[in-house]
């Protein structure tokens, strides 16, 4: 087993990219650099050489496509934890089914997201994922007869969010900026910063990405990713 790896430069996350497509790799590297605190360390355009690419480039998260050739890709995922169980995967997929979720999350994926992500959600499920949580988007939702998740307790602050602050959280688990968000609420952006201070205070939260984080594993999308827990069947899907 490789011995932990850590941020080359103290405060910044690592990201290495895995896609098929090199229009995908460009529009991933794009994300991930102009994301604050994220810097893109390579893009290995072949599944073989990732795992050579990971030990040379020492990133703290891969992101991986999971498309087409799901299979191999989830192989070399397991690889990855096995090897280097400090990395955090996040999957970008294109399925909504939850057979597929639960085979990612099984393998070892820790934030599964729809190809056509933001770019803030798509930095906080990195950010949770090192974190020791496992995010799903909330485009996907669970079907109906599906096996129940374990029921998250919920989160209740002690000072209640206004219907304001409520919709803008809203638009935060949607990975809006604050900008987006005044436009969807037709509010100033410096309206929304001071909804979104309120909504950390009264949450508790560090910050956005702690925020979210609390509310998704509130809804039942938290899960132990530390290693030390054998995976004997594939989670239920998670309810965002």
């Amino acid at each position: 087993m490789s011995a932990p790896l850590a941020s080359a430069t103290r405060g910044v996350t690592r990201v290495l990219l895995l896609a098929d497509a090199p229009v995908l790799r460009r529009g991933l590297v794009s994300m991930v650099n102009e994301t604050a605190g994220m810097q893109s360390v390579g893009t290995p355009g072949e599944l073989r050489r990732a795992l050579t690419l990971v030990e040379t480039a020492r990133p703290d998260a891969v992101v991986v496509e999971l498309g087409a050739g799901r299979a191999a890709t989830l192989n070399v995922v397991r690889d990855l934890r096995r090897r280097f169980p400090r990395v955090a995967v996040v999957a970008l997929a294109t399925s909504e089914d939850p057979a597929v979720v639960n085979e990612a999350v099984a393998a070892g994926v820790r934030g599964y997201l729809m190809l056509n992500t933001s770019p803030t959600l798509l930095g906080w499920a990195i950010l949770a994922a090192r974190a020791g949580r496992t995010v799903v988007d909330p485009q996907i939702r669970r079907v109906e007869g599906a096996a129940a998740a374990p029921v998250a307790k919920p989160l209740t602050p002690e000072v209640p969010l206004t219907r304001r602050e409520q919709d803008v959280l809203d638009e935060l688990l949607q990975g809006q900026s604050n900008r987006q968000i005044g436009r969807n609420l037709f509010i100033s952006e410096d309206t929304v910063k001071s909804h979104v201070k309120a909504i950390l205070r009264k949450l508790g939260a560090r910050d956005r990405a702690h925020a979210v984080s609390l509310v998704l594993s509130s809804r039942g999308t938290a899960a132990c990713s530390c290693g030390a827990h054998a995976v004997t069947a594939a989670p239920a899907p998670v309810e965002v």
